[in-house]
């Protein structure tokens, strides 16, 4: 089972009436949060569109949790179902901005006992770079009847994440210039955790916003100092975009958990430590 899928096989399956199979569109960016708009104008034909800020996230709780921490069980069951979900289906997601967001989804929903997700290569411009049509207005499937529970993939807590240098590799997906300190537009505080290293989510892709193939990324999370010994933790600014690192360092033949909290909650927390530079700490 794979954790990708390329436009032209996604389009097979479509085109094929596979049993079972889901397409969530999860258009969101910082500067443009509610993607529905742009959803309506075009999406893969059969996808529903998903409000990461209300159905992937929750919100209010920055100090004690970071701007985007988990949803509860019941808001994501409740979306899922929304969504047309059922026991067994394959679920496949994307988004406009090189399944940063997107890949939220792809790890919440394994989090929650979803078997078969897998991620659209390429985002929407893979899509539409291959020549594939694209579907306007709103799909509104008929309610699902899916039961999701927490649990299958490890997330950690503050607490988890502050001794995880000591024994594994703590990974900060945010670019350069956030995790050395010299630009925060966001949080509080500017840095980065102690001990972590940087590895933005920008280099998991090529020129085309494909994946690396798992060599190639395996080379380079290497290379920025990732221990294959010991376990990885990737963390971000609000643990959406780590998310797309864990998929990345999954694909490299790494086993990495999510500190979903991110920078965001640990920034919050004033008697947490801070580094900057470019140096671990």
């Amino acid at each position: 089972m794979g954790t990708l899928i390329g436009p032209e096989e996604l389009h097979e399956s479509i085109s094929s009436r596979a049993v079972g199979l889901r397409l969530l569109d999860v258009r969101w960016r910082l500067d443009r949060p509610n993607g529905y708009a742009k959803y309506l104008q075009g999406h893969v034909p059969g996808a529903v569109f998903v409000d990461l800020d209300t159905e992937l996230a929750e919100h209010g709780r920055p100090l004690s949790e970071g701007r985007h921490p988990l949803p509860t069980i019941e808001t994501l069951q409740s979306a899922a179902r929304r969504w047309g979900l059922h026991e067994g289906d394959t679920v496949v997601v994307y988004d406009d901005i090189k399944n940063t967001a997107s890949a939220r989804a792809w790890w919440l929903l394994r989090h929650a006992g979803v078997k078969d997700v897998r991620v659209l290569d390429g985002s929407l411009r893979g899509w539409i770079d291959a020549g594939l049509a694209l579907e306007t207005g709103e799909i509104r499937p008929d309610p699902g009847s899916i039961t999701l529970r927490y649990g299958t993939l490890e997330a950690l807590s503050i607490n988890q994440v502050a001794g995880f240098p000591q024994h594994g590799t703590l990974v900060d997906a945010r670019a350069a210039e956030r995790y050395r300190g010299e630009h925060e537009p966001i949080d509080p505080r500017a840095g980065h955790i102690p001990g972590a290293l940087n590895a933005p989510t920008t280099a998991n892709l090529n020129e085309n916003g494909r994946f690396l193939e798992p060599e190639a990324l395996r080379e380079q999370f290497l290379s920025v100092g990732v221990d294959p010994d010991k376990p990885v933790a990737t963390y971000c600014g609000s643990g959406i975009t780590a998310a797309h690192s864990t998929l990345a360092l999954e694909r490299a033949g790494f086993e990495a958990v999510l500190y979903p909290g991110s920078f965001s909650q640990w920034a919050n927390h004033p008697d947490r430590e801070v580094i900057t530079g470019d140096q671990p700490g």
